[in-house]
């Protein structure tokens, strides 16, 4: 009996150190941003709709449509770096407050906008506002979550933002077949709940007595000029970081073909939008059930390791389908390749964080996003030339790219880690306050 009482504590208190390991040590302040952006990303679901909208409900043509969508993702870019550096200068919960009470007003305004030049403007300004939260997000997360748990912050940040994606899909669709309004109408609800939470709970967690980051690259500043003061043009002459953005870039492009170009790849195997539905719901049902387990499985391994397996399985994941020809096949691929993009999620944030000098990380962050919606812009414009010209060889070359990121990785890891351990040590040095207002 006291050895099953004993068997029977231990079963118990297993999936309390599991919990307190995934999730504990965490400051408050870091759950106010999590639960809001899982609020922001569940309701973030009218822009998906956006070209259905345009074409079923304002009666523009496909090619307009296309053009209004591209407003939005150019809107994006430009939201990024915007939001990098206001929340830099401004702070981290202005950035956040403002940014989603101006996306509620604007969604708003597209629910009942009637006219296709004003819904076009809508669609860029609501682009530029969306993308703001982003590097002031991660750049509150770097101010309140201490070093060592940081890894654990960003896997939560990643499974949030999956999980409140795959509850907008779901919610999406409903609200689409009842009304597009109400589809406008309950995202811009969401975006101003995420804006009162931040605004309620959420501190102001930029320290401007922070430590000032070097002016300049040495490599990069010509001999006798005197070093400028820091700004977004430090992140851009950073020659470590714009090395690791671009990887990241690689990465983003190879996950990207899931959402661009597999689905031409499936409608030439004979499969309709139904298995390419199951195929999407695999990937994320995987990220959702399995992303709090992964910090366990890389703790102790290099992040360039890591980050060289995780582009690996990418690779073998979207080659593979050089050979794909039933639903089966294209399951089985979306398995690997999702596994390397929960493996790629922590690391890929921590490195990002651990380059950015304190006083410059949303602005970091800013040129980091911009990954995203270059790779969105190049997967499908090239990839579609690629799939036509080649058919199944496209998947040989995103194989071959993936693996050459992959070591590109091993090869760039050891002076990035030289590089943060440079960077950390120039922080602990006592130095003299940052200013307050800095350059762009």
């Amino acid at each position: 009996m006291r050895a099953a009482a004993q068997h029977e504590r231990r079963a118990s208190a297993a999936p309390r150190r599991w919990l307190a390991d995934t999730a504990g040590g965490l400051p408050a302040t870091f759950w106010y941003l999590w639960a809001g952006l899982l609020i922001n990303r569940a309701g973030a679901f009218a822009m998906l709709f956006l070209s259905l909208y345009l074409t079923a409900a304002r009666g523009a043509s496909e090619s307009l449509a296309g053009v209004v969508v591209g407003a939005y993702g150019a809107g994006g870019a430009a939201g990024v770096l915007l939001g990098g550096v206001l929340a830099d200068r401004w702070g981290r919960r202005s950035t956040l407050v403002a940014a989603h009470l101006a996306t509620a007003a604007l969604m708003v305004a597209l629910a009942l906008s009637q006219q296709l030049g004003v819904i076009a403007l809508l669609a860029l300004l609501v682009g530029v506002t969306h993308s703001m939260p982003s590097p002031a997000f991660v750049a509150a997360i770097v101010d309140v979550v201490p070093e060592h748990r940081r890894s654990r912050a960003f896997n939560l940040q990643f499974w949030a933002f999956n999980l409140g994606m795959a509850v907008a899909s779901l919610l999406a669709g409903l609200l689409a077949e009842a009304s597009y309004v109400a589809l406008f109408l309950v995202d811009a609800a969401a975006t101003l709940a995420t804006a009162v939470l931040i605004a309620w709970k959420v501190p102001e967690t930029l320290a401007h007595r922070s430590a000032r980051p070097p002016a300049q690259p040495e490599a990069a500043r010509p001999a006798g000029r005197q070093p400028r003061r820091p700004g977004l043009h430090t992140a851009l002459a950073d020659r470590h970081f714009l090395a690791f953005v671009g990887l990241t870039f690689v990465l983003a492009v190879l996950t990207m073909q899931a959402s661009t170009i597999m689905p031409l790849a499936m409608r030439a195997d004979g499969l309709g939008p139904s298995a390419y539905g199951v195929v999407v719901a695999l990937g994320g049902v995987l990220i959702v059930l399995g992303q709090l387990f992964v910090p366990r499985l890389i703790d102790h391994h290099r992040k360039a390791h890591v980050l060289a397996l995780s582009t690996a399985l990418l690779a073998i994941g979207f080659g593979a389908l050089a050979v794909a020809d039933d639903l089966a096949f294209y399951l089985g691929a979306c398995v690997v390749w999702t596994v390397g993009s929960m493996l790629a999620a922590p690391p890929n944030a921590q490195i990002n964080a651990d380059l950015a000098p304190p006083a410059l990380r949303a602005r970091y962050q800013s040129v980091f996003y911009l990954a995203f919606p270059a790779a969105s812009f190049v997967a499908p414009t090239l990839g579609g030339f690629s799939l036509q010209q080649w058919g199944n060889g496209h998947w040989l070359l995103v194989g071959a790219l993936g693996l050459l990121a992959a070591g590109g990785h091993l090869l760039a890891g050891p002076p990035r880690e030289r590089r943060v351990a440079a960077l950390r040590q120039a922080t602990a040095a006592p130095i003299e306050p940052s200013l307050t207002a800095r350059e762009v």
